[in-house]
């Protein structure tokens, strides 16, 4: 499985033994790390900058809210299923690979890519909105832009520093984050007044087309529940440890995002929340008074944005890294420094295209945070939707004599849930949206026409038993004793020369010949 050169070594004696637990513990990390690895990736800034992104729905948002979380949490426990099952570094690039083949790996791992390098756009673009608090307050775009890439460029130096400092900032800064979401989940919920609230429905459309329109903006909140089974091969003990991480995570963050949306939405006028760029710092504003409290969410925020760009920017390299040992990504993705094997590739240019993507959105988006999320969700959805496919297909398919009925029933429950909310939150994305998305997911065609070029393979790379019978009986048999001398058939493709139309001809024409005589 790719990966597995990370995953955990077997327990041993003696020396070697107490070496080989260091090594792995220098390069690996622990339940704790993971869960905070999870909440880290899944609150970043965007849950700072979610309010005003959900206010001109109304607090019909609210609803949809809650209708996301049942679908995240559904996720979640997909994940944390699949993880047992499947190991290695990979999440839904493994998943989708190993229940429907290389291309759905490959399309799945395309899709996450795009979607970490642009979903830490997303974030650096709401980071921003929170130091223009103390500098740059004009809101100038080119200073907005500098700012971004600030934030962008400091989590990839930490990230090329090696996995022991990824895993303690994101420690740290998961749980300096939670401090003002906390706050307002908790302390805010008492200052709330009705008259904020505004218009139930203020979006001037149907009940349904504004839940189903707001969360597909909610749902960026959720992007990151499946961190820990991407880096599952990092992780030690990860049978057990990623699938808690992920559903303690998700359980945490659900909490936490539900009642300090509510808070804010309750403490600030409807009117003033659609155009703030920093909600929970006017909300907290409003109930303390003054702005020195809002400073210290704002500065709590900052904070925050790093910590998820930090586990974001390890994100994006992990993925593409075990798609490209597999031959699904271009090699450059394997190439590591360090011995702790940091895949120096793939931070750097995940980096370079966030950053580029942040000057073009500032340059050229009206709504730069809600575009960029909107993308992210689509392209974050199509993983998402193959790899709930994965679990469900896998249940039909041997689950039922593997399970007792009653888990059975309820996994394939919780599966068939997962992939419907994943189709509901590509129809919610909108139709430009789906547009613009499904053009950037089909761009990867020719990328992996390149790489399957480049190995010399042409469909599968190994032919069903019947295929291969039929073959041998049409084959003379001086080309049969050749083939047992040849390497094994699933890498045959990779090392014998393409076998061109004439030469095809030739040996037709000579199975011909010797059945006539």
């Amino acid at each position: 499985m790719p990966g597995a050169a990370h995953d955990s070594p077997d327990p041993g004696t003696g020396p070697a033994a107490g070496a080989d637990s260091t090594a792995e513990r220098r390069s690996t990390f622990g339940l704790p790390a993971a869960t905070a690895l999870v909440i880290g990736s899944v609150i970043g800034t965007g849950v700072f900058a979610l309010p005003s992104a959900l206010a001109p729905y109304g607090p019909i948002a609210l609803v949809a809210f809650v209708v996301v979380t049942i679908g995240a949490l559904a996720l979640a426990v997909t994940f944390g299923s699949l993880s047992k099952r499947v190991a290695g570094s990979g999440g839904p690039y493994v998943y989708a690979k190993e229940a429907f083949g290389e291309f759905a790996g490959f399309l799945t791992a395309w899709s996450y890519w795009i979607t970490a390098w642009a979903g830490n756009a997303a974030i650096a673009v709401a980071w921003v909105g929170y130091v223009e608090v103390f500098i740059d307050k004009g809101h100038h775009t080119w200073g907005s832009i500098a700012i971004a890439l600030v934030g962008l460029w400091i989590p990839a130096a930490i990230n090329l520093t090696g996995i022991r400092n990824i895993g303690a900032f994101q420690v740290v800064t998961t749980v300096l984050k939670f401090i003002p979401l906390v706050f307002m989940a908790s302390v805010g919920l008492l200052f709330m007044k009705a008259g904020n609230f505004g218009t139930f429905n203020a979006s001037h459309t149907s009940a349904i087309g504004a839940i189903s329109a707001a969360s597909a903006i909610a749902l960026f909140s959720y992007i990151g529940l499946e961190t820990a089974s991407v880096a599952a091969g990092r992780v030690r003990n990860p049978r057990r440890n990623v699938a808690r991480a992920t559903v303690y995570g998700t359980l945490a963050c659900a909490v936490i995002y539900i009642l300090g949306t509510l808070a804010v939405f309750g403490t600030v006028s409807h009117s003033a929340l659609g155009a703030s760029t920093a909600p929970f710092t006017d909300a907290v504003n409003n109930i303390v008074g003054g702005s020195w409290a809002g400073n210290t969410v704002a500065v709590a925020a900052i904070i925050s944005g790093l910590g998820a760009l930090n586990g974001w920017t390890m994100i994006c390299a992990e993925m593409p890294m075990a798609a490209a040992r597999d031959g699904l990504f271009p090699r450059a993705f394997t190439r590591t420094i360090g011995r702790n094997q940091v895949p120096a590739f793939g931070i750097i240019s995940a980096t370079a295209l966030a950053s580029l993507i942040t000057i073009v959105s500032y340059t050229h988006f009206t709504k730069v945070f809600t575009e960029i999320v909107l993308l992210s969700v689509l392209t974050a959805v199509i993983p998402y939707l193959f790899s709930a496919a994965a679990q469900l297909y896998w249940l039909l398919v041997k689950g039922q004599g593997m399970l007792t009925r009653g888990r059975f029933a309820r996994d394939v429950t919780i599966s068939a849930l997962a992939l419907a909310f994943s189709y509901w939150s590509i129809q919610g994305s909108g139709y430009q949206t789906v547009y613009y998305g499904l053009f950037v997911v089909l761009l990867g065609i020719p990328v992996y026409i390149w790489l399957k070029r480049s190995r010399g393979e042409y469909g599968e790379t190994t032919l069903p038993a019947p295929a291969t019978q039929a073959l041998t009986a049409a084959t003379p048999a001086a080309a049969v004793a050749d083939a047992s001398t040849q390497p094994h058939p699933a890498h045959a493709a990779r090392t014998t020369r393409p076998i061109h139309l004439p030469t095809i001809l030739l040996r037709a024409a000579a199975a011909g010949l010797h059945r006539q005589h």
